[in-house]
């Protein structure tokens, strides 16, 4: 009897304490966070927001809960004038509807880089007024998910308003990290240079790893033109990995896996990884949410209606073939010419662009040599504070990157005459002068 009493007593105590473990580690397991944004608004640039919107779609069906999905898009295509279907967007010819259901957190003037940063690092008491007030309200056990899809160059992304810069993003991460704001973090980025947020600025032991659509000194590209809605409907890096996660077992697939397919399918572009690759073995489900049930996806079985040409162009490139592919499918010469004039607009303009910051370039170097190397030379942002300046200039008294996406093909040159030391006042005095105070 006193020994059934003691295998009793052993018995209750290794339960009591097993339950204390199971009980810890479900204390600890911590919560998935994402932060999805579309950094550009009008109906040329459609794909950015089907973009997010898709990501969206992965990320809800894959148990993430809304209030843990923080969503920043200018919300102008969905019922867009130009839209046959209203409250639909589709991120490939014939695909499903992405729009449907998609939280809309902050919307038109609220998407903007200081909006971004402030949800990003948890400052909700500066959100409050702002949009659903959420924010990536995490902690040390946490994992968040960042993805973005724009515009961009040497340093920055594009927002509606405003530009984010590399290094106030990684100041933002080094915030979170610092104050524990995360377990691991992953971000995707599809924009041109996109690399250039994170080369050389984020370090590779903080447990932060990043996926981009290019180097620091390419163009990300543009797929899926759908000839009744005029526009492209997704960009090259993003569609590949959505459409990966649409038909992938996210609990068995990991990030290096992704990041190998998506890479070795994103012909177009040369896709690039940074930060801490201690963790890239882990499972997407780790950072995408993985479903109760491993079954096939309804968005996938939808898209399988129709298999798109792949019909990929250089970001930067959509407006012309934009026109082009009008000019094609335009029956009536009326039409035609119109359209002809539009695309002689646009060369004249990008011309002009090109032309503008030769001039820049040429009055604020101090010898040829330079001259040609500022123009030449690929740039490696380090002076953000001369070029946050010189961007500044640029957009007041030349060309507005919201109204000429173009010009963001050119502002390296900026950053690479801070980078030879010019003094930011000669810079912003070249660009006054070249420019006028005409913006």
């Amino acid at each position: 009897m006193a020994c059934l009493n003691v295998l009793r007593l052993l018995a209750f105590t290794f339960l009591y304490v097993h339950l204390g473990y199971i009980n810890e580690a479900l204390a600890t397991e911590g919560k998935h966070w994402a932060l999805l944004v579309a950094g550009s608004n009008t109906w040329g640039n459609y794909r950015h927001q089907a973009d997010i919107c898709h990501a969206y779609q992965v990320l809800h069906k894959n148990g993430i809960p809304d209030e843990n999905i923080v969503v920043m898009t200018y919300d102008d295509i969905a019922y867009n004038e130009q839209n046959p279907t209203p409250g639909t967007i589709i991120n490939k010819v014939g695909g499903p509807n992405v729009y449907k259901g998609v939280v809309k957190d902050y919307t038109r003037k609220e998407v903007t880089p200081e909006k971004f940063l402030r949800i990003l690092k948890g400052e909700k008491s500066l959100m409050r007024e702002f949009g659903s007030g959420k924010v990536i309200d995490s902690g040390p056990d946490d994992h968040v998910f960042v993805y973005f899809s724009d515009h961009g160059a040497p340093g920055l992304v594009a927002f509606p308003e405003g530009e984010l810069m590399a290094n106030d993003l990684n100041d933002a991460i080094h915030y979170m990290h610092t104050n524990k704001k995360f377990k691991k973090m992953v971000f995707y980025i599809e924009s041109c240079e996109s690399g250039s947020m994170f080369n050389t600025l984020l370090p590779d032991n903080i447990k932060v790893y990043a996926t981009t659509a290019s180097t620091p000194n390419e163009s990300s590209y543009a797929c899926y033109f759908d000839k009744k809605l005029e526009t492209y409907l997704g960009d090259v890096y993003s569609v590949k990995w959505l459409e990966n996660s649409d038909s992938s077992n996210l609990r068995v697939e990991t990030l290096l896996q992704q990041f190998k397919i998506v890479r070795r399918e994103t012909n177009t572009s040369h896709v690039q990884k940074y930060g801490d690759m201690s963790f890239e073995n882990e499972v997407l489900e780790d950072f995408l949410g993985g479903p109760e049930k491993v079954e096939q996806n309804v968005l996938q079985n939808q898209a399988k209606i129709i298999q798109p040409e792949f019909d990929a162009v250089p970001s930067p490139d959509v407006p012309i073939a934009i026109l082009e592919h009008k000019l094609e499918n335009a029956k009536d010469p009326e039409t035609k010419k119109l359209i002809k004039d539009d695309l002689e607009k646009e060369i004249k303009m990008r011309l002009k662009i090109q032309d503008t910051v030769r001039q820049i370039a040429e009055h604020a170097s101090q010898n040829n040599l330079q001259i040609q190397r500022v123009i030449e030379k690929a740039a490696v942002p380090r002076d953000y504070i001369c070029y946050k300046k010189a961007i500044k200039a640029f957009k007041t008294f030349c060309f507005n990157f919201q109204e000429y996406e173009y010009a963001l093909r050119h502002v390296y040159v900026l950053s690479n005459l801070c980078e030879e030391h010019v003094p930011v006042e000669r810079i912003t005095d070249a660009i006054t002068s070249v420019c006028g105070t005409s913006a």
